[in-house]
């Protein structure tokens, strides 16, 4: 979670601008985080939460478990803790699940790490 404070409410949203900026351009994915409202502070102050995101949510565990079932994929979806795990015999069904996923947009960045073991 970071707490950002500034002097007024135009500054505190040229900050949060700029660190924006910074993390797009460090490759850091937007999605994950949340602000919450800007609050007056002390005096004529602002302030302004916002809470990072680690792992994906339940409610959004569960959408994309039923979008892989709905989706008729020889495919089996496992949510195990923050993660979503997806399990195939083949790797061109884990590819088409990876492809399908892609195109839904859950509100979470996702990211995919591909094992196999024979």
């Amino acid at each position: 979670k970071l707490v950002i404070t500034s002097s007024d409410d135009f500054k505190l949203k040229a900050v949060v601008e700029v660190l924006q900026q910074k993390l797009a351009k460090r490759q850091v994915p937007l999605k994950n985080f949340t602000y919450g409202p800007i609050q007056p502070a002390a005096g004529s102050s602002s302030r302004q939460e916002v809470t990072i995101q680690s792992g994906i949510p339940v409610e959004k565990s569960k959408e994309i478990v039923k979008s892989i079932k709905d989706s008729k994929a020889k495919a089996q979806a496992s949510i195990q803790g923050d993660l979503v795990r997806v399990s195939s015999k083949s790797r061109d069904v884990l590819q088409e699940v990876m492809q399908l996923l892609k195109k839904s947009d859950f509100g979470v960045e996702l990211q995919f790490t591909n094992f196999r073991t024979f």
